[in-house]
């Protein structure tokens, strides 16, 4: 991890080497912590951060569903957000925003109420999160013998900290078998997304990617599917099997940071051509142009910084 100069903290910017917090920090033994990412790219017109607003909103809805009473308005925290690129100075095409809410040190065992919340926006310079060949050969994915925990058992929909254990094992198991990445399933065997992005396929010219009905709400999966129907694609929300994975035409995953990254092979299977397919191509070069301000039709998602 590259260090950047600041780091916002509690309402105030500390260099990056302060920000410290107590080695009995309650999300440090309970995991109840809240995460959020995004990007700021740099545009013709200087960086400028992507969907900052949902992104920060998702921030704030992960926290009332795991109870944590985040006490700065989106609009506060937007700014600071805001604040932390222009200060950092960065200077790399693509900076990573990593926002999110913890609770402090003052209170141990497992009922939180009484525990501080601590409030941090941090950035710093991260390119492709898969490696850049990745975005045009594409990746080797293993489906996971571990499934996504089901809605009974865990609020899939909060991008939560405790969250990303299952998520960690999964990501382990795949790369220690020779793969990049990680696919769960859900708890009835459908496709319910990878380790930490969303999860598409094509066939027969359609796209198509699965229901959040335990998984993340994501942001870029929204961003493609809205792409994907301007350019007059038909575009399905339901179940995904296994089996129907290894016959797509073409498959690539979406998220923050893996934007829009092909997928090669899974579990040993070829997908279509065993690089970056046509419809994948397409979307990928037209969410680059639009988070690198070079779409106008797309540029209110953008926030600019002075």
């Amino acid at each position: 991890m590259d260090a950047a100069k600041y780091i916002w903290m509690n309402g105030e910017f500390v260099a990056w080497e302060d920000a410290k917090v107590h080695v009995l920090s309650h999300t440090l033994h309970y995991g109840n912590g809240v995460i959020e990412g995004t990007k700021a790219y740099k545009t013709e017109k200087g960086y400028a951060i992507f969907r900052l607003d949902e992104h920060t909103r998702r921030l704030k809805e992960s926290a009332k569903m795991t109870l944590i009473d985040i006490p700065y308005s989106i609009e506060e925290m937007n700014q600071a957000q805001i604040d932390l690129v222009r200060m950092n100075k960065f200077t790399l095409d693509t900076v990573y925003l990593r926002p999110f809410a913890f609770l402090g040190y003052g209170v141990m065992g497992v009922y939180h109420k009484e525990a501080p919340v601590e409030t941090v926006m941090a950035a710093w310079q991260w390119g492709a999160y898969l490696g850049e060949d990745a975005l045009k050969h594409g990746i080797r994915l293993k489906i996971a013998s571990m499934t996504r925990p089901a809605n009974t058992s865990n609020m899939g929909k909060a991008k939560a900290s405790a969250n990303y254990l299952n998520s960690q094992m999964a990501k382990y198991e795949a790369i220690d078998c020779g793969y990049d990445e990680a696919l769960l399933l859900d708890d009835q065997g459908y496709v319910a997304e990878a380790s930490g992005a969303c999860f598409f396929m094509v066939k027969n010219g359609e796209l198509i990617t699965p229901p959040n009905d335990n998984s993340l709400a994501s942001i870029t999966q929204k961003m493609v599917i809205e792409m994907a129907k301007d350019f007059g694609i038909k575009v399905t929300r339901r179940r995904i099997t296994r089996e129907e994975v290894y016959v797509a035409d073409e498959a690539f995953l979406t998220g923050t940071a893996a934007e829009i990254t092909p997928i090669a092979l899974v579990d040993a299977r070829e997908i279509g051509c065993g690089s970056r397919g046509e419809m994948t191509e397409k979307i990928q070069s037209t969410y680059f142009d639009i988070v690198f301000g070079r779409n106008a039709k797309y540029e209110h998602y953008l926030t600019y910084i002075d």
